[in-house]
């Protein structure tokens, strides 16, 4: 423990012992980011069973090492912060890192899990005992190592060496996800035969461990209280970014961690679908639309969609019309969900949409969703990329059902969507939020 970079620890709830109820240090200067009080005040009144962090954590890196096994490869080198998140539960400037690499972890197959992290703030996994080794010089791009790219390359690759000489013995086969140019060529150059990583990790993150499930359903209770936020402030004379903006808000209130994307849209901007929320004022009597793609509490996304009838008059009737087939379109779409069911029968089983409603529908029916949008994702019938994704559904795996229905040259779309668990019998929804009532037709506000 790096104990010189911290101060005497205060607890955060003086009545809660040495650990919060999910593992984590009652510790007002812990080093982990998480939950916060609030959230945990919710999660008790909602009666919720937090996830044992350890356990989660052990399961995740048990997961990464049998799918190096099975492909016999020696080492799994990872660039991608949420990869990197996923093997040790830490985190360091997450945003920054995505386009500035300065993170690495290496797991080799029996386990030994090195995190080269910034030199300047090594004790960010101390919370985490399953890593084993920090370490720093993993910063192969321009911004941080100027016209000396290359040498940082070679010291890189020689550390990686280093540790897999020791852990993986003659075993130079190694996986590695996104690495930048000179660092993949100074890997191949000292010896190492390089394959896909990010195919070892989607494939390792897929099947969720008891603790991820329970660790989702505390995240998606937060997003879905920060959603009912947003509802009560979304009104007529707001921007849709002061809107937007109370999601945000209540997502970090409660230890969420940020939102991926931008996509709220009110009145005909929802039409096309994916432009960004920006200044436009909502207008009374019109709609407002948006997916949360939020990370939340526990680094886990909530990727749910929601679209509300704001104004005191009533919708239109094409407008309740379109928002009943999507609603349908999910609701039936989800009853295919069990383990077993092939990919290719999620594409074309099921509830299809009404032909006036294809040019506008979503770029997928379901996707995985984790630590962030994961694999698989499963196309429509028009957009189906034969043997990309020859598999099946098991228990464990968690999707989101998807739901755009609009008409192309239209001045409105719906956007819905829902989270739901693989059953070992069916499935399970993860999303309560409810549907608008105007929307769906029916009287008073959302239920």
């Amino acid at each position: 423990m790096n104990e010189a970079y911290r101060p005497p620890k205060r607890k955060i709830d003086p009545g809660k012992g040495p650990a919060l109820p999910d593992g984590t240090p009652n510790d007002n200067d812990r080093v982990e980011i998480g939950p916060t009080m609030l959230a945990y005040r919710e999660w008790e009144a909602a009666g919720l069973t937090l996830p044992d962090l350890a356990a989660m954590r052990a399961y995740r890196l048990q997961r990464l090492v049998e799918k190096l096994a099975e492909r016999a490869y020696g080492g799994l080198l990872m660039f991608d912060p949420l990869n990197i998140r996923y093997a040790t539960d830490s985190t360091s400037m997450q945003l920054w890192n995505t386009h500035n690499p300065f993170r690495a972890c290496l797991v080799t197959a029996d386990g030994y899990m090195v995190l080269w992290d910034y030199k300047n703030s090594p004790f960010l996994a101390d919370h985490n005992p399953l890593v084993r080794e920090t370490r720093s010089g993993a910063s192969m791009f321009y911004f941080s190592a100027g016209d000396r790219t290359s040498e940082a390359a070679e010291g890189f690759a020689a550390q990686v060496a280093e540790v897999m000489a020791a852990h993986a013995g003659r075993n130079r086969r190694l996986a590695v996800d996104k690495i930048m140019l000179k660092g993949a060529r100074a890997l191949e150059r000292a010896g190492f035969e390089i394959f896909e990583g990010e195919e070892v990790t989607e494939k390792a993150r897929v099947l969720k461990g008891p603790d991820e499930i329970l660790a989702m359903r505390c995240a998606a209770h937060a997003c879905e209280v920060a959603m009912a936020e947003m509802e009560v402030a979304c009104a007529p004379g707001l921007s849709e970014d002061e809107i937007w903006a109370v999601l945000h808000a209540e997502n970090i209130r409660r230890g969420g961690e940020w939102i991926e994307t931008r996509l709220l849209a009110s009145g005909p901007r929802t039409n096309p679908w994916f432009q960004e929320c920006g200044p436009r004022v909502v207008q009374n009597n019109e709609i407002v639309a948006f997916d949360t793609d939020l990370i939340g509490s526990y680094g886990i996304c909530v990727d749910i969609s929601r679209t509300w009838w704001v104004g005191d008059g009533t919708p239109r009737p094409d407008m309740i019309a379109a928002m009943q087939h999507a609603h349908e379109h999910i609701m039936t779409n989800k009853e295919m969900l069990k383990p077993g069911v092939s990919f290719r029968d999620l594409t074309f089983g099921g509830h299809q949409l009404d032909r006036k409603y294809v040019a506008r529908q979503y770029s997928c029916r379901f996707h995985g969703v984790g630590l962030c949008d994961e694999w698989p994702l499963i196309a429509y019938p028009e957009s189906i990329d034969e043997g990309a994704f020859d598999y099946h559904l098991e228990a464990g795996m968690t999707l989101c059902v998807e739901a755009l229905v609009g008409e192309e040259g239209g001045d409105f779309c719906i956007k819905l969507e829902d989270q739901v668990l693989v059953t070992e019998d069916g499935y399970e929804d993860l999303t309560r939020y409810p549907f608008d009532e105007r929307l769906m037709g029916l009287s008073g506000g959302s239920a």
